[in-house]
């Protein structure tokens, strides 16, 4: 490969993913972009994962986690495997167009400024509309309730270059996100308390802290089949929404905007336990004790990251205002009826 182009190292964590890895590897082997590395991390499969990407696939670097480390863990010892100057981390039911990295490299090489950048992402059935977990980059309203250009709640867009404009995000999708390398070496790596669900959101979070840009890259165009780990409605999906946007929130707030706004996060997880009460929800009742009660139980933990966060930030959250949404994202959604992103962000 091209030693004149920097490297970028692909990181693809996996849990029984067998029947995802030939469409991911074989849309890599497309990959037009000359200088690149793809490093597996097994989170210990029971199925025939390891055997089929050694056997098919040998110039994939695959290395055996030994347990399933989660998506944290899986990518956050994948990074340390890994020597390019740019990590990738990419999710396993994907499959990408052949030139889909050298638009990201060349929004990396604009500015230095920028820490994170992520591709536009489709589904993998229905084409031509935007995938849940990524679509055209990330945002989060001040409650800490996260939505997407082209994705509010449970309401997907069809993609018709309403979101092409590359602009600044708050946060960029974990199913493809692309990382600065000495970024992480500053601010540390993926929370592996997170498990599953908005670790990348807390990064994300945390790089805007140190005054850097995440980018959305319209330009490069990839595919997710999606809920290949966790399926929408699963118990476990539900719990850790709750749970992690609050514990982001605990983390990278300041004190000042915490007094006020953890409060009125809490009324809204009220509310959404009062209409799991009302509609009989026992998933979503349980889901929200369960999430409260790890919250109180690993309080300590929670205070001690954040007051890493908080030593570690160059900015002050008035800098990131322009990247919140200052209302309730669900609240708009359920009671007024917006649906898009266009809608919401005027």
């Amino acid at each position: 490969m091209e030693s004149d182009k920097p490297l970028i190292s692909i990181i693809i964590p996996n849990y029984n993913g067998e029947r995802f890895l030939k469409v991911l590897f074989d849309s890599l082997l497309r990959t037009t972009y000359p200088n690149y590395e793809i490093i597996m991390i097994d989170n210990h499969s029971t199925d025939d994962s390891i055997d089929f990407v050694r056997k098919n696939y040998p110039f994939v670097k695959v290395y055996g986690s030994g347990k399933n480390l989660g998506y944290a863990g899986g990518n956050n010892f994948g990074i340390e495997k890994a020597n390019g100057e740019f990590i990738l981390l990419l999710n396993n039911d994907i499959e990408v167009t052949s030139d889909w990295l050298e638009p990201i490299i060349k929004e990396f090489e604009a500015d230095e400024n920028v820490a994170a950048c992520q591709p536009k992402i489709r589904q993998m059935k229905n084409r031509e509309y935007f995938e849940y977990a990524g679509a055209a980059g990330g945002f989060m309203d001040v409650f800490g309730y996260p939505f997407l250009r082209g994705r509010i709640m449970n309401t997907i867009e069809k993609d018709e270059g309403q979101y092409d404009d590359n602009i600044d995000l708050f946060w960029a999708s974990g199913a493809a996100i692309a990382i600065r390398k000495e970024v992480l070496d500053h601010i540390g790596l993926l929370d592996e308390d997170f498990f599953l669900h908005m670790e990348e959101i807390d990064l994300c979070w945390r790089i805007l802290l140190q005054g850097k840009r995440i980018r959305i890259c319209s330009d490069s165009v990839i595919y997710h089949f999606g809920g290949g780990t966790l399926k929408q409605g699963n118990f476990q999906k539900i719990y850790l929404n709750h749970r992690n946007s609050i514990f982001m929130m605990l983390k990278n707030y300041s004190t000042h905007r915490l007094l006020y706004l953890l409060p009125a996060r809490i009324a809204l997880d009220k509310i959404t336990f009062l209409k799991g009460l009302i509609t009989f929800d026992t998933k979503l009742i349980k889901s929200l004790f369960m999430a409260y009660k790890w919250l109180v139980i690993n309080f300590k933990l929670i205070m001690g990251k954040r007051k890493i966060v908080q030593q570690n930030r160059k900015v002050k959250d008035k800098a990131l205002d322009k990247l919140f949404y200052h209302k309730s994202v669900a609240l708009n959604y359920f009671l007024f009826n917006k649906k898009t992103f266009k809608e919401i962000w005027k």
